[in-house]
């Protein structure tokens, strides 16, 4: 069995199982679609323009998004924690995959869709 589950994308540790229509990670809670993996889906995916969050849903203008992951902030000592809400998202072109325009407590900053779910 081990041999057809892919390993977490996120932590990349192998102790991954599927459930329903979806991969989970139990080490850092880190769930992906499992049609991901057919190379039909990823170059949809990657040719559409569509935002996407970490488990596949897509994202738009408005929406609020929790992060699934603790979140360093370059040039502070601070960071964003997993779980922390983020309302009235905006989505940008951004450089190096930094695609989500949003405000936090720590001021306004572009973060990785990757990074986020759909709340």
């Amino acid at each position: 069995m081990p041999n057809t589950v892919p390993a977490c994308p996120q932590c990349g540790l192998e102790n991954t199982y599927p459930d329903a229509s979806n991969y989970v990670c139990p080490d850092c809670a880190f769930e992906w679609p499992q049609v991901a993996d057919s190379a039909d889906t990823d170059s949809a995916d990657a040719g559409d323009g569509v935002v996407r969050d970490a488990n596949g849903n897509p994202l738009a203008d408005g929406d609020a998004v929790i992060l699934v992951k603790d979140l360093k902030v370059k040039g502070s000592s601070s960071s964003l924690k997993k779980g922390t809400k983020i309302k009235s998202i905006r989505l940008v072109d951004g450089a190096d995959g930094h695609n989500v325009d949003c405000k936090t407590d720590l001021g306004s900053m572009l973060l990785k869709s990757e990074f986020l779910k759909k709340a």
